[in-house]
């Protein structure tokens, strides 16, 4: 069995991508309407992400996507704040500290974008990924910054580099 690796999108992953998005979104009872199901980057996740400064990961095993995540400026905020964006695991991969490589990854290209905070936001009954924000540095925040859309995401968090 080949070992996960952590790398960069391609166009090619883009149908697997959206796909794995939204069954994600579906399965953790996440409500449709302000949440990243409808967001337009998913019709094209690879060219959303060649903007400046961002960058989308995607963990692959065995020749299939089973995670992604990426990071982009958080709208209208301060442009030292970036956003941790679409990071969806299946099932079978949560558990395995696949999360927390990603995190990792998406703040280490944050810093070297020169942020100096990455934002997040995130449902109350996702609970097991607020532990893992939580284990790598990630505070609560008292309300929500910058406009990301999801009005349906009640929970937010920041970590300050």
């Amino acid at each position: 069995m080949e070992p996960y690796r952590i790398r960069e999108i391609t166009p090619e992953d883009n149908q697997a991508v959206t796909a794995l998005v939204r069954q994600v979104i579906v399965e953790m009872e996440v409500p449709i309407e302000g949440s990243a199901y409808h967001d337009e980057a998913l019709n094209d996740m690879y060219s959303a992400y060649q903007e400046e400064n961002h960058s989308y990961f995607v963990v692959e095993e065995n020749g299939a996507i089973i995670g992604c995540a990426g990071i982009g400026p958080l709208e209208h905020a301060d442009g030292k704040v970036c956003e941790l964006q679409k990071m969806y695991f299946l099932k079978d991969a949560r558990g395995k500290g696949i999360g927390a490589n990603m995190i990792q990854k998406c703040l280490d290209a944050a810093k070297a974008f020169g942020f100096e905070a990455c934002y997040l936001e995130t449902m109350p009954n996702m609970i097991a990924a607020q532990k893992l924000y939580q284990k790598n540095g990630f505070e609560y925040l008292e309300e929500r910054m910058g406009s990301t859309g999801h009005f349906s995401c009640p929970v937010w968090m920041i970590k300050r580099f």
